[in-house]
């Protein structure tokens, strides 16, 4: 969905962006409150998205709609919202910004509402994300009968290497906004069930999040590299397909996060820290647009079980918004 109040033709224009999609359930049994109910039990609203992050686009359209109902800006505000950004996210906020640019819409600035506080509200604005990507590696040998291994040659004898080569490498000590970069085995499958075999192939799975030491050709050619050493050392054939969910970037302290933690510090009493932590967000697409931040709930309950938020905090974020677009058209 593209939203615009006022003018297209407005000298500055702030926009929102939010997603509505959510990751799967998980084993459903296991939910003490039904994850589609919204239900409110003691103040807190229980059900999937309810923290990631449907609550946040709750609160900036409900807050953008008081503001220029109440007190109509000098300006345009901009709300985005998009249905595809747990998953692949080809058809969300990239198909919105594609909309923007062929109708000639621009935001001058945006905040996206995805939940940036670990543990308590007000604490962490988000100016950048790591990077991220998946690399599926597949190593394939020649089988044979294990009592002859001689005959054979075994793969996972060449993934484990590589697969150790690559989890041991220490990326880099991390630098002025990010944390260290990070690369985690997240499978290794044969799929062998006999013990008398020595399989001709194995797969794995590795994903890194890399911060801005690197970018996603840098690290492709490093993993290449070390998949060509292990290849040649064993005399396997190794094949690799990577996929770069995005590049990580950095929105430079300065009038957009200044303002935003001005009014998260009015409205809450504390003064935020500026991170890049954590995953990625839509904000890496947005920000080829125009300067983006992020800033919404805590984020403690999201993707688990019972993911839940206090019905106050989605007042009080909504309050923040208003605050924010009330101080950026001042």
């Amino acid at each position: 969905m593209f939203a615009r109040w006022g003018d297209k033709g407005h000298a500055r224009s702030f926009g929102f962006n939010g997603h509505t999609d959510v990751v799967p359930l998980g084993d459903e049994a296991a939910w003490t409150m039904p994850p589609f109910g919204a239900e409110i039990k003691d103040g807190i609203m229980y059900g999937r998205g309810a923290t990631d992050m449907k609550s946040g686009v709750a609160a900036f359209a409900a807050a953008a709609i008081d503001f220029v109902t109440q007190a109509p800006p000098d300006g345009a505000v901009i709300l985005t919202i998009t249905g595809d950004e747990e998953g692949d996210a080809l058809d969300g906020t990239t198909a919105l910004l594609d909309h923007m640019e062929a109708c000639g819409e621009q935001m001058d600035v945006c905040l996206v509402g995805e939940p940036t506080c670990p543990n308590t509200m007000g604490e962490m604005i988000k100016i950048g994300r790591r990077g991220s990507m998946t690399a599926w590696i597949t190593v394939t040998g020649k089988q044979g009968h294990s009592a002859y291994p001689h005959r054979a040659n075994n793969p996972l004898n060449a993934m484990v290497r590589l697969m150790d080569r690559l989890a041991s490498h220490e990326l880099d000590q991390g630098t002025t906004h990010f944390d260290a970069s990070t690369l985690a085995v997240v499978t290794v499958d044969t799929g062998n069930p006999a013990t008398n075999v020595i399989p001709a192939q194995s797969r794995a799975t590795v994903n890194i999040r890399f911060n801005d030491s690197h970018s996603g050709a840098s690290l492709s050619d490093w993993l290449q590299t070390e998949a060509d050493r292990v290849a040649a050392e064993f005399g396997t054939q190794i094949e690799m397909q990577i996929k770069i969910s995005g590049e990580s970037f950095i929105t430079p302290p300065g009038a957009l996060s200044d303002l935003v933690s001005a009014a998260v510090e009015a409205e809450t009493g504390l003064k935020p820290e500026l991170s890049a932590t954590g995953g990625t967000s839509d904000a890496r697409f947005v920000k080829h647009h125009c300067p983006v931040v992020e800033f919404g709930l805590v984020g403690k309950t999201m993707h688990q079980v019972d993911e839940c938020v206090p019905v106050d905090q989605i007042h009080q974020l909504k309050a923040i918004y208003g605050r924010i677009l009330k101080d950026y058209f001042a």
